[in-house]
């Protein structure tokens, strides 16, 4: 088994290195990582629908996309990652405990008693400390999971909690759960680096003949690639959610109206305001004029800059109507 070193904390850059290891890779393959804070979103997931809007925008907090299926996880410099790859025969690839075995012993090396629960979570006394998930393609599988080992679990409630669902649609959701670090269950304080040794120290035992692996240069700027062509992109990350509908009240002063809109492949193929007659026709032409543009912030505002003299706008503002869309 190749144990894959990996320093690089860009979650872009990670969750495309996995990809690029799974498609071309012969070697089985362990990588532990860590990554600067972000939500990844699992395959099937509708994007909006899982994250604090207001919150990832404030704290500039990267959202991605991964490969395989599941729910919503928060990343950050608290959290240790790791990562199987495998072979093997195809119906017998898929298996959560198999891959989650060694990870909690490792843990009870450290004296932290984890358990396997629920479809796919690692919990210590009730609370979850690692949620995972897993990718199968032929022969191949990829496992990957959490390790919360000191995790701001504040910005990990807000980033990943929606106050209110305004969205109707048959995407996969994730299920809330509470959450504790690791390190608060540990007898003795250690840092997450010394976490990472000894959970990469446990592995490289329990794996005999296991080796380290770097990147070669030829390797990171195809990884980069990855990341310009896919990870990084509105098209992966948000345009790939699942058939959506929104439904949302929005008020401004005196006036309230009521958006529905129908999102496909990312693009706004239905548009509706009802507005009780307040704003006349300009509301019927607003409607016209997003149909066909990206459910996005950006050209959304673009659009409507050209409906800034309007008496709609001049009562919501561009920029609050189109926040209140998100």
């Amino acid at each position: 088994m190749l144990c894959i070193v990996n320093e690089n904390t860009d979650p872009f850059f990670n969750i495309a290195s996995e990809e690029y290891i799974f498609r071309n890779f012969r070697e089985d393959c362990f990588m532990l990582w860590r990554s600067e804070p972000s939500v990844i979103i699992g395959k099937h997931q509708n994007t909006l629908a899982e994250i604090n809007w207001d919150f990832i925008k404030k704290h500039d907090i990267k959202v991605v996309r991964r490969l395989s299926g599941g729910g919503a996880v928060y990343h950050d410099p608290g959290n240790l990652n790791f990562t199987f790859i495998k072979h093997g025969r195809n119906r017998k690839l898929m298996d959560f405990k198999k891959f989650t075995d060694p990870v909690i012993k490792a843990l009870a090396k450290m004296s932290v008693i984890a358990k396997f629960e629920g479809k796919n979570d690692l919990r210590v006394d009730g609370l979850k400390i690692s949620g995972n998930s897993e990718h199968v393609f032929r022969n191949k599988v990829l496992h990957h999971g959490t390790l919360l080992f000191d995790s701001n679990l504040d910005n990990l409630e807000n980033a990943i909690k929606k106050e209110k669902d305004h969205y109707s649609d048959r995407a996969v959701k994730s299920i809330r759960s509470q959450v504790t670090n690791i390190s608060s269950h540990l007898r003795n304080n250690i840092s997450i680096s010394e976490f990472r040794e000894l959970m990469q120290s446990f592995m490289f035992n329990y794996f005999p003949g296991t080796v380290f692996y770097h990147f070669t240069n030829e390797e990171i700027t195809k990884i980069n690639n990855l990341v310009k062509e896919k990870y990084s992109g509105w098209e992966w990350n948000y345009g790939c959610s699942p058939r959506y509908m929104m439904k949302k009240v929005i008020t401004a002063g005196d006036h309230r109206i009521t958006v529905e809109l129908t999102v496909t492949k990312g693009i706004i193929e239905k548009f509706k305001i009802d507005d009780s007659g307040q704003f006349g026709e300009v509301t019927e032409k607003i409607c016209a004029a997003v149909t066909g543009l990206q459910h996005e912030e950006t050209s959304l505002i673009k659009k409507l800059s050209g409906f800034h003299k309007s008496s709609f706008i001049q009562s919501f503002s561009i920029i609050d109507f189109v926040h209140a869309l998100f």
